[in-house]
């Protein structure tokens, strides 16, 4: 095959047993911080355990996999836990439990699969009408600065008396993350969010705040707490109209992050292999997700920075970081360490990682140069973030039907339809 000039190793090129190894590793260790991240954020928020650590990490590697199928070894993507379903999924739980959470999340992924025929059928002009930046920056927005009080409380910042060693582990995991963010060189930059809770965890150690009982008692190899429909539960529609809504902004992130890819590997990813087989992969991977238990799946750019530092773009690399993944799954002493780190250190990270996201959707916003002396746009933007961020909710409720749709998934409705409706400013 041809070589790209700028690629070490193109898309269909298997790297010699140790490097290929060494390379997955890279690909494993950048995507451990957030995907683990997901359900120990979602678990604290919602008081219970809603998402298991162990089943975040096989669903990733499952989904990289169905991905990797999908697209016919084509595109160099790793799936991984997506953080723009952290609250719909604490909202869906509250109001539906575990059937509704992941009843939504499949439905998430058939839906990316629909958009994808459809897409097949169509063309993509209509889906980037559909989701324009007006709409899809103030979303995400709503994503990172709906969670701000989660980051807060998990370190105790929001009570009358906060214990002094809540505050240096929360500081430590913060500055570690944010000089990293900016001053790391090479993979340690790829990987701020990951040093920076090992370096808290680590000060906890120091401080005497981490508990190691679960750990010395968990075995080293276990099977992860699958949640099947049909064994364990029977499937919900009640939460889907408050998680299903997300996809539209997580399609226009997929869009975006394929066109990132593609610009490093100097390929264009949406027309070959194609925006319907991206998305048809995305979305049978999010639905293998929720058919075992795990959170929603995404592409994570963190892997693509790895892709653009290593100059090598093969999918035999993502597709053995996928495996590794799905091993790391069934070591229960790994999942034991990771549910004993105190939450400090996971609020110095959030205060960085929810922000991270919000900023991100105002990015959108001046990259695409949206004018905003344009009063449509106004409107559009500013309504979307009082409903996102004001917590409003619409519950339709008869005697055979009881669904609610608030916050994030009212906003990106509610978006869509003003942008598609209110006319243009003369």
């Amino acid at each position: 095959m041809k070589r790209n000039s700028k690629m070490l190793l193109d898309v269909n090129d298997r790297p010699p047993i140790l490097k290929w190894l060494l390379l997955s590793m890279q690909h494993v260790f950048a995507m451990f911080g957030a995907t683990i991240l997901v359900p120990i954020l979602v678990n604290g928020a919602a008081g219970s355990e809603v998402l298991s650590i162990p089943v975040a990490l096989v669903s990733s590697g499952i989904g990289t996999l169905i991905y990797i199928v999908c697209t016919r070894g084509k595109s160099p993507v790793y799936l991984g836990s997506s953080f723009a379903f952290i609250t719909p999924m604490i909202v869906g739980f509250a109001s539906a439990g575990k059937a509704g959470v992941f009843s939504g999340i499949m439905a998430v992924g058939l839906v990316y699969v629909l958009v994808a025929l459809i897409v097949k059928a169509a063309g993509k002009k209509w889906l980037n009408k559909l989701l324009p930046p007006i709409v899809v920056g103030p979303m995400i927005m709503i994503i990172g600065l709906s969670l701000a009080p989660t980051a807060v409380s998990e370190i105790g910042l929001n009570e009358a008396s906060v214990p002094w060693k809540n505050v240096v582990v929360a500081l430590v995991s913060f500055l570690t993350t944010a000089i990293l963010a900016v001053r790391g060189k090479g993979f340690f930059k790829v990987i701020p969010f990951l040093i920076g809770m090992i370096a808290g965890y680590i000060t906890s150690m120091i401080l005497g705040i981490v508990d190691f009982s679960a750990i010395t008692s968990a075995k080293i190899i276990s099977t992860p707490a699958f949640y099947v429909p049909f064994v364990h539960y029977k499937l919900s529609a009640k939460a889907l109209l408050t998680i299903v809504p997300i996809a539209l902004v997580t399609m226009a992130e997929h869009i975006g992050d394929h066109k990132v890819l593609g610009s490093i590997i100097d390929k264009d990813l949406i027309e070959d292999p194609g925006l319907d087989r991206t998305l048809m992969g995305d979305g049978f991977a999010t639905f293998a997700a929720g058919l075992i238990g795990g959170p929603a799946n995404t592409t994570y750019g963190e892997n693509t920075s790895v892709v653009g530092m290593t100059k090598v773009a093969s999918v035999w690399v993502t597709g053995l970081a996928a495996v590794i993944a799905i091993i790391f799954g069934f070591l229960g002493q790994l999942s034991a360490i990771i549910s004993s780190i105190p939450n400090a250190v996971l609020g110095g990270v959030a205060i960085l990682l929810y922000g991270f996201i919000s900023v991100n959707g105002l990015k959108i916003l001046i990259q695409n140069q949206v004018d905003f002396g344009n009063t449509k746009n106004v409107i559009v933007a500013a309504s979307m973030l009082v409903l996102g961020l004001g917590g409003a909710a619409i519950s339709i409720i008869t005697k055979n039907v009881n669904v609610s749709i608030s916050g994030m998934s009212l906003a990106a409705i509610i978006g869509i339809l003003l942008n598609l409706l209110v006319p243009e400013e003369k």
